[in-house]
């Protein structure tokens, strides 16, 4: 995949700043213990600026087998650990989103990491202190929007999940008996806030009358949160629960055993309920991280499309972030109506094109006016048909 610059940008000039030599660097912090390993290496087919092959360092925000947003980075990174076979790979499971995340970062850099992916949104404001504190190292951020001024080493990325999740909405609203859908999510971010509103329009592309009843737990990964959640949304009437949550077992196995359907996020987890199962959306990190790296090691980051922020979606070609394969109930006539979908965003379309009337009933988006994928990431409202409060 080759790096694209993001059709919607709007901050597509970088401004630079001289070096500026800052404090000595942190201490030594034995913090990562067990939690970070290193796997041994064979030999080098690309090395880093000094020659030497690459230390890479992945912070992810919770376990490796979490059937969802961990276990996607995790199989990224094998990925990378596979496409440079010389390179040494460093992996920290279960960081926090707080000063934890920098002094893990620290140590992997006095592991020698010439490279780090912190991958959790949380992550975002500790992986670029690090980044000016050591203009040596290039760090590239999961998801988050690069702080201005931006640095020469410092990068984020992601994929315009909203895409996919409104096809699934699709199929979710053509499959539901009770018109009631139910979403589970864990904070009111931009993120969050523009899958939820993404999976309500597709699904009322279907029927107009579908609600959406969204539910925030507070947390990416509470499984006694996630599990009372979904049986709030399950005794409401919802037959069609969904999430964006990063481990997602517990309320796909919820769903389960009440009989109700599921649309998964982040990975493919079919298998946990293989007759309840619409489709999903999940993410296919591998060639990115594989292309970012090799940028990195070929000098060319600096001024490249993954020296700012970086955004790749269908308009692209190239979004990282897929539909899952469809499940039984999913027929002909809908896989049309999702495939048409898919082309409109393709020639340029955007799940959000007007009309957007929020819950309070202002038009945000007029007929024939349609957001850039900058303006999508700064959405901070619920459109009509979802039950819930952004605060």
């Amino acid at each position: 995949m080759s790096p694209v610059a993001n059709p919607g940008d709007t901050h597509p000039t970088r401004r630079r700043r001289p070096w500026v030599v800052l404090a000595a660097a942190l201490g030594v912090l034995a913090l990562l213990g067990s939690a970070c390993s290193s796997d041994d290496t064979a030999t080098a087919s690309a090395s880093d600026a000094d020659g030497d092959a690459p230390t890479i360092g992945f912070l992810f925000v919770g376990p490796k087998d979490d059937f969802g947003y961990n276990q996607a980075a995790y199989e990224g990174s094998v990925a990378v650990e596979e496409a440079f076979p010389d390179a040494t790979i460093l992996r920290a499971e279960n960081v926090p989103e707080t000063a934890e995340a920098e002094q893990v970062m620290e140590e992997m850099i006095n592991q020698g990491a010439d490279i780090i992916f912190p991958t959790s949104y949380g992550h975002m404001e500790f992986a670029n202190n690090v980044a000016a504190l050591h203009p040596d190292v290039t760090i590239v951020h999961q998801g988050g929007l690069e702080p201005e001024p931006g640095l020469d080493n410092f990068g984020t990325y992601f994929g315009t999940v909203y895409e996919p999740v409104y096809t699934a909405g699709i199929a979710a609203g053509a499959a539901t008996e009770t018109g009631k859908l139910g979403y589970v999510y864990a904070f009111p971010i931009p993120q969050t806030l523009s899958n939820i509103n993404a999976f309500t329009l597709g699904a009322q592309s279907v029927n107009p009358e579908i609600e959406v009843i969204a539910v925030s737990t507070g947390s990416w990964c509470d499984p006694g949160l996630q599990a009372q959640a979904a049986s709030s949304l399950l005794n409401q009437g919802v037959d069609v629960l969904t999430q964006h949550q990063d481990c997602t077992k517990t309320i796909i196995e919820t769903a389960d055993a009440a009989g109700a359907m599921t649309v998964g996020y982040h990975f493919d987890a079919s298998e946990l309920t293989p007759e309840g199962w619409i489709t999903g959306s999940e993410w296919d990190w591998g060639p990115l991280y594989v292309e970012i790296v090799q940028t990195i090691l070929d000098g060319a980051f600096v001024d490249s499309d993954f020296n700012g922020d970086f955004r790749v979606g269908l308009q692209t070609g190239s979004n990282p972030f897929v539909q899952s394969a469809y499940g039984p109930m999913v027929d002909e006539d809908t896989q049309a109506l999702v495939d048409e979908a898919r082309q409109r965003f393709i020639d340029g379309g955007s799940p959000f094109a007007g009309p957007v009337v929020d819950q309070d009933g202002e038009v945000v988006w007029a007929e024939g006016e349609q957001p850039t994928y900058a303006e999508v990431e700064q959405m901070d409202f619920f459109v009509q048909g979802v039950t819930g409060r952004t605060s």
